[in-house]
């Protein structure tokens, strides 16, 4: 039998953000800034200890997410396999979804009767890790390799780092929804610039899937391959346009299948037009979700509107 491959674990807030900076820009990477890379071994931890403690959040889509749907309900409810139990992981709600997280992703295989296709829901760390990337001496990737967490629609067939995900590593993302900032009209620029949070999610309380790509990563020998993911990203439209340009490929339930097909090549024609978005509502959120040590329902709570963004709402 093929040993699975395992998510990563994930490296403590703390320690992480002494090491890692990033640039949320689409299609970028993060990269460790100094000393070993924020990975561990295969034992997976989530919840706060699982985020990074610096990231820049505001700078490009998509940065942060929420999820609250358990993955057993949320496979019943996609017609999936749960692989994500006997992990030693649990992956319960978290409403402030960082970079570095493990987190449920769909997947295909051809492993049903008479090689039928199945869904299934597995665990990935949020940072797609390319297979080409070299380990360091302790194991995990070279201080200096990719750690890409999005991926645009418009270059990820050709994009060294993508390309090969795209051909037979696609993968969709559940979220109940997104989060984004827009810059305050306060003439303030760079760093100190200040930035109101929004909320976007589904009118009807649907999860949205989101498309992805994964990746195995090998980081040596006899140690158990890494499964790493990266959320691709495309044009913002309708109302998410009106807070920040760039937004997640959502991908409508009659599209799953044919972009999760590993045998199927990627659909360009969904890469290039305009997201089928459902109903997205746009929420004003308190600051709280700026520090991802901060988690729970609380933040997607509605606050009062600022008065220049009353009429996004």
């Amino acid at each position: 039998m093929v040993e699975e491959p395992c998510p990563p674990a994930a490296a403590s807030a703390e320690s992480t953000s002494a090491r890692l900076v990033c640039d949320f820009e689409p299609g970028t990477v993060t990269v460790a800034d100094t000393g070993v890379g924020a990975y561990g071994a295969v034992h997976v931890v989530t919840g706060p200890s699982s985020l990074v403690g610096r990231f820049c959040h505001h700078k490009g889509m998509c940065g942060r997410f929420a999820v609250s749907t358990d993955p057993a309900s949320l496979a019943e409810k996609i017609k999936a396999i749960d692989e994500t139990t006997g992990t030693g992981t649990v992956a319960g709600p978290n409403y402030n979804v960082a970079p570095t997280a493990t987190i449920s992703t769909v997947v295909c295989r051809h492993d049903g009767p008479d090689g039928a296709a199945t869904r299934r829901l597995r665990l990935m760390r949020w940072g797609l890790i390319p297979p080409w990337v070299k380990p360091g001496p302790d194991g995990a990737p070279e201080t200096k390799g990719p750690h890409l967490i999005n991926a645009r629609a418009d270059t990820l067939t050709t994009s060294p780092a993508f390309r090969s995900s795209a051909q037979s590593k696609r993968c969709l993302v559940p979220m109940d929804g997104f989060y984004e900032w827009r810059l305050r009209p306060d003439g303030r620029a760079g760093k100190k610039a200040r930035k109101t949070p929004f909320y976007l999610y589904r009118a009807d309380g649907e999860p949205l899937l989101v498309a992805g790509l994964w990746s195995v990563w090998k980081p040596g020998e006899n140690a158990a391959p890494w499964l790493t993911c990266a959320i691709v990203t495309t044009d913002a439209v309708g109302e998410v346009a009106e807070i920040h340009d760039r937004m997640p490929l959502v991908v409508a339930e009659h599209d799953w299948d044919r972009w999760l097909d590993p045998d199927t090549p990627v659909d360009l024609d969904l890469l290039s037009r305009p997201p089928e978005l459902p109903d997205i509502r746009v929420r004003e959120i308190s600051t709280l979700v700026n520090n991802v040590r901060n988690n729970g329902p609380e933040l997607i709570e509605p606050v009062e509107p600022q008065p220049e963004q009353a009429k996004l709402l």
